[in-house]
């Protein structure tokens, strides 16, 4: 986030001529930055909160953390910094006290998607479920499935991806909420553009145990529910 070794390192690519495929190798090195600064926010409910207020500054999205760190403006404001530069949030800087400005976050078209809906789901259970410890430590293995053989997931938990959250409660939560979110908002979109369903009173994914109502054919309302047992086609009336 604009260190003095980011300095130099970027002063090296314009000195070689060759600066857009050095600073896009700087990029990649730097990759994962962007993807855990992602799921710091959604673990601490930024998106949700810059929503709630609009355009706020730090200063004001750190005052809705449980906890009052007095560093937290600070940290916050750049993380959202960088949100920003990869247009996740749009930034705006106004005139703060003493001379200084201010950075006011707000929430993009492309962010929306990470604050809760009228239906209460979004993208950030999926991301937290790709961010997990659990599908994080599989590419450590990435190597060695490579050169010995075997898949990454199973050689680190001795069991296949599907069959791992039956071991582990907690995984199994995160699992079933990205599932879960990731379903109700692509399947809210597909019925907004597709009229195929116009006819039908109720469609079940019986792999998923996803239930999906539709209102009438001019008006689509979705929602899923997790059922307690399969349902099976025949019931379907």
């Amino acid at each position: 986030m604009g260190s003095a070794a980011e300095k130099q390192s970027s002063n090296l690519c314009h000195e070689d001529g060759d600066a857009e495929a050095c600073s896009y190798a700087i990029q990649l090195v730097t990759s994962s930055v962007l993807p855990m600064v992602m799921q710091t926010s959604i673990e601490l409910g930024l998106f949700d909160i810059i929503a709630k207020l609009g355009q706020p500054s730090a200063s004001e999205i750190a005052s809705h953390l449980p906890k009052n760190n007095p560093d937290a403006p600070f940290m916050l404001d750049r993380m959202l910094y960088l949100l920003s530069t990869h247009s996740v949030l749009s930034c705006s800087a106004i005139d703060g006290d003493g001379g200084n400005f201010r950075r006011m976050y707000s929430i993009t078209p492309m962010s929306k998607y990470f604050v809760r809906n009228q239906d209460g789901v979004s993208f950030s259970p999926l991301l937290a479920l790709i961010q997990d410890k659990v599908f994080m430590d599989s590419w450590s293995q990435l190597k060695n499935a490579i050169i010995e053989g075997g898949i990454p997931f199973n050689r680190v938990h001795g069991s296949y991806a599907f069959e791992y959250p039956d071991r582990d409660p907690r995984f199994n939560q995160v699992f079933n909420a990205a599932m879960f979110n990731h379903t109700k908002v692509i399947v809210s979109k597909i019925l907004e553009s597709y009229k195929g369903f116009k006819h039908f009173t109720r469609v079940v994914d019986t792999r998923f145990k996803v239930t999906v109502s539709i209102a009438n054919s001019d008006y689509f309302e979705t929602y899923q529910s997790w059922c307690i047992s399969l349902v099976s086609a025949d019931t379907i009336k």
